[in-house]
């Protein structure tokens, strides 16, 4: 199984704060089935700044330590970067990463709790680049739950979008879980990762995510999700299905 998004690197931002944390992450993901991990530390979101360099020699450390260590797990290249309006200009400069260095995915990030008005022209932009932009954990977005509409167009233009393990597992409440599966249900995601931090409050729960998936939806949609996370670290097409509005329950009036 590959994670493609961790913050496993140590040091670099609210994840791992120490390599013996990376190597308790790295050995916790193992025990799950995850044999890859696509590391994406936090970049512009106001407090950590890390750039496509600075990553690639991260990286290159980690796994020299985990192979000193005898852990079989490989990291791979990647960045999270909180949506700002210089993205396109910093990736021609050589600041922002794609997903595994293929120049093919790249990941986005929301405030948590709004859509920024540039944000329908830069994902235009991103994909005029040549670009797939992925929105990460929108179901965690308290304005995307209160109009999804917002997804739906954004996804109907050519955006994907992955959403958290621990969010299907209800780890951070019922309301964020219940629009996980309507994300699902309308064609508005198309892919899950774990967005671990650690192993105590923020671990993987993958393994238990992909058995909720699999006994909602059967293998066939997990498989799915699977192949999709495979293409993108490959720098390959994923399968999207024709996206569909979110189904809002009727008030019934008596």
């Amino acid at each position: 199984m590959i994670d493609l998004h961790c913050h496993i690197l140590p040091g670099v931002d609210d994840g791992a704060k120490t390599i013996g944390d990376s190597l308790d992450m790295a050995k916790e993901a193992v025990s799950e089935g995850i044999h890859t991990i696509v590391a994406t530390p936090h970049h512009q979101n106001g407090k950590y700044i890390n750039e496509k360099h600075e990553i690639l020699q991260h990286v290159s450390s980690l796994n020299e330590r985990l192979v000193q260590e005898n852990i079989p797990l490989t990291i791979l290249p990647g960045q999270e970067s909180r949506i700002y309006g210089e993205m396109v200009e910093d990736y021609r400069y050589g600041k922002i990463l794609t997903l595994n260095h293929t120049s093919k995915y790249i990941f986005v990030e929301f405030p948590s709790s709004q859509v920024p008005r540039f944000t329908e022209r830069l994902l235009y932009d991103i994909q005029a680049e040549g670009l797939t932009p992925i929105i990460v954990h929108p179901e965690r977005n308290s304005r995307l739950i209160e109009d999804p509409d917002i997804l739906y167009n954004l996804v109907n233009k050519g955006a994907m979008t992955q959403i958290t393990a621990s969010s299907l597992t209800g780890r951070f409440g019922k309301k964020i879980k219940k629009f996980s599966f309507d994300l699902i249900d309308s064609n508005l995601t198309h892919m899950i990762a774990s967005d671990a931090h650690n192993i105590s409050r923020r671990s993987f729960h993958m393994e238990e995510a992909n058995e909720l998936i699999s006994a909602e939806y059967g293998m066939d949609m997990l498989y799915l999700f699977q192949e999709n996370v495979e293409a993108i670290v490959n720098g390959k097409a994923c399968f999207k299905d024709t996206p569909e509005k979110v189904k809002k329950k009727k008030l019934l009036w008596f």
